[in-house]
């Protein structure tokens, strides 16, 4: 029976220090940064995408209601 509980206890440390290894970070540190700034470029562009996108609807509503505004002046 000891030998059994002798097996689970390794297997229980080497459990524990397979998960300490998993939570630790394993880059560089320019590694770091090169991985912080790449991901930063990526949500600069996702801006930058939404940004134009809300623009253009903007614009759309602008010209819309400028178009709606000059018909009933010109019905008057």
């Amino acid at each position: 029976m000891a030998r059994g509980n002798q097996r689970e206890k390794s297997r229980e440390a080497n459990l524990k220090k397979q998960a300490a290894q998993k939570k630790g970070n394993n880059l560089s540190g320019t590694e770091m940064q090169r991985s912080k700034e790449a991901a930063a470029e990526i949500m600069r562009q996702k801006q930058a995408a939404g940004m134009s996108h809300l623009c253009s609807k903007r614009f759309l509503l602008i010209k819309l209601a400028a178009e709606a505004k000059k018909a009933a002046a010109d019905k008057k």
